[in-house]
């Protein structure tokens, strides 16, 4: 089998995968890039450090996660010259993270020349989206002017998670209609029909749709024009506030919600608020996608909260009973992938571990024919 390193360029980390065929020879994170007094300066220092710190014999191809593909990429490609020009005009959508995308492309393709490397988009998934499911209400000559729609996020994450509830349950991918919940630091919510997403939370950036560790997702736009007039915050300040220090960090001062719990649980109002207002985003959107699907076989958890915390699953789901929804409290303790909902359930729930890495992988052996 071929071997394929994936890298995945965060926008403070690295993280890199190794694989021998299905067998990850190697992995590990570089943590706190850029910051003072943490580790590497740079992306590029961090990718020339993983890729000296390898042993790469045999080596087939390199995946890259891309955040942001636009309207351009509906599907992972090679990487030539044309295509990191096209990923670097993406960079004003997503200028946290396609910059630091392009710095592990930019040293991979000079450290091992003669390796093909592909690039993987976030947003690919989602280019199956209805144009009714994309379309923002604005002007249309100015959204199709600056690109003003809905791209969706952590697609690789949502098809990975998808094809593997449908692996759990037996069951076709294509006829499975499935809700994918990834809760993580950043979340996002998807409705797959068939193995296409027809809807997903996150919008024209990562900011919308679910509450999150530090961002604030859904709120009224009247809010950024409110702070600008009565507070005389200018726009960069804004973008901070509501990318990085809103969401639980902004409600409770913890971005981690097995802290936000543990105060919950001892008490603590602000923290026993902020997690209803997560899990009452949750119930909401999958209420929404229920409708939109009119038929769903599966609400899937997934990522760090969606795979850890039991509380967020079951309280997130309380009160859908009426829709065939329901979890079965001694399942829901349990571990690993599994079933968490009760026997006979009309939807059934899951808890699976997701492994964007692993997507990458086998997305990069499928464009290099391996």
């Amino acid at each position: 089998m071929s071997r394929i390193l994936v890298l995945n360029c965060g926008s403070s980390s690295v993280k890199y995968r190794l694989y021998d065929g299905d067998e990850v020879r190697d992995k590990g994170t570089v943590e706190r890039v850029g910051e003072p007094g943490g580790g590497p300066a740079d992306h590029e220092s961090a990718v020339r450090q993983i890729i000296e710190g390898l042993d790469l014999a045999g080596l087939a191809g390199v995946g890259h996660r891309v955040v942001h593909g636009g309207r351009k990429f509906s599907a992972p490609v090679r990487i030539d010259d044309a295509v990191v020009a096209a990923i670097e005009d993406l960079v004003p959508l997503a200028p946290l993270h396609n910059p630091a995308n392009l710095a592990g492309i930019r040293v991979a393709r000079e450290a091992l020349p003669d390796t093909p490397q592909v690039a993987v988009f976030d947003t690919a998934f989602h280019h199956t989206l209805p144009e009714a499911a994309a379309t923002y209400a604005i002007d249309r000559e100015i959204a199709e002017r600056y690109g003003v729609r809905r791209y969706g996020f952590h697609g690789t994450s949502h098809a990975y998670v998808s094809r593997r509830t449908a692996e759990l349950l037996d069951r076709p991918y294509g006829e499975l209609n499935t809700i994918t919940l990834h809760l993580g630091n950043g979340a996002s919510a998807c409705a797959v029909e068939g193995g296409r997403s027809v809807a997903t939370s996150m919008g024209m950036s990562p900011l919308e749709g679910l509450v999150m560790g530090t961002r604030s997702g859904d709120l009224d736009p009247t809010i950024i024009f409110h702070l600008r007039r009565e507070a005389g915050m200018g726009v960069d300040d804004i973008d901070d506030l509501l990318n990085h220090r809103s969401g639980l960090l902004g409600l409770t001062g913890a971005n981690d919600m097995r802290e936000v719990l543990a105060r919950r649980e001892a008490g603590d109002a602000a923290a026993a608020l902020a997690f209803d207002v997560y899990r009452r985003r949750i119930t909401g959107y999958v209420g929404a996608y229920y409708a939109l699907l009119g038929r769903v076989d599966a609400v899937t958890f997934t990522a760090g909260v969606g795979e850890h915390a039991a509380p967020v699953r079951a309280e997130a789901l309380a009160g859908l009973e009426r829709l065939g929804i329901a979890v079965d409290p001694a399942r829901n303790a349990g571990s690993g992938d599994r079933v968490i909902s009760p026997d006979g359930a009309e939807v059934t729930v899951c808890v699976i571990a997701t492994d964007e890495e692993r997507e990458i992988a086998q997305q990069t052996r499928e464009v290099l024919n391996l």
